[in-house]
């Protein structure tokens, strides 16, 4: 499920690319979506700045990263999937929620609730990374998730608050300090939610460890599914 296509306004380019070889590598088959709705904002990545005259729709942006094959996430059932995996970037806070604005007391894109809720019930699992797994934090009660380390330690995890806000909503947040300069490489799994999350992009490191990560988050979705 994708939310844009760019880090800023919508989905990491990064992580969703890294899903897909993953996923590929797993031999599995995938149907991308995203939510027909207009972004939040639209975010001139050169300079980091809103462009105030421009506006895009997510899915029409998120069928840049697809290849232009995607679908409306009104679309999207268990019955035809086996799970559902939600790449970061700050789409997942600005377009799939509010997070980004609203924090703890954020809503949650009406299809993107159906969609964890009817994955969830289905005990079919679901794979975030990023600062998506708020959105499990969210909708999912107890769930525990993952988005790194609950300190910045000197701006290596220059999110690090998202753990207090995810807490707040009821999760149960798990760091992992096996080497604490190399959790990024783990990924959490709520065997009893069947909810499978990675840090990504909230750690400051070298892209083939956000890869990594990615992968071990998506082994588990895959192993979890029992084919």
């Amino acid at each position: 499920v994708l939310s844009g296509c760019g880090v800023y306004d919508g989905t990491e380019i990064h992580e969703a690319s890294a899903v897909l070889v993953h996923l590929s590598r797993g031999g599995a088959e995938v149907h991308m979506y995203a939510p027909d709705v207009p972004q939040m904002h639209v975010i001139d990545h050169s300079k980091g700045q809103p462009a105030e005259a421009e506006s895009r729709n997510v899915l029409v942006e998120s069928a840049r990263i697809a290849r232009g094959k995607i679908a409306s996430l009104a679309k999207l059932t268990t019955a035809d999937h086996d799970a559902v995996i939600f790449p970061g970037g700050f789409g997942a806070a600005k377009n799939l929620s509010t997070f980004a604005v609203d924090g703890k007391d954020c809503k949650v894109n009406r299809e993107v609730e159906r969609v964890l809720k009817d994955f969830h019930k289905a005990g079919k699992p679901i794979g975030l990374c990023c600062i998506s797994p708020v959105l499990a934090a969210k909708v999912l009660s107890g769930a525990e998730v993952t988005v790194g380390h609950e300190e910045e330690e000197g701006g290596k995890w220059p999110y690090a608050g998202t753990a207090g806000a995810i807490k707040e909503l009821g999760a149960k947040h798990y760091t992992k300090f096996l080497f604490s300069l190399t959790s990024f490489y783990e990924a959490h799994v709520d065997t009893k939610n069947k909810v499978v999350t990675t840090p990504a992009f909230m750690c400051e490191t070298e892209l083939h460890n956000i890869f990594d990560g990615i992968g071990a988050m998506v082994k588990n979705v895959l192993k979890l599914t029992g084919k």
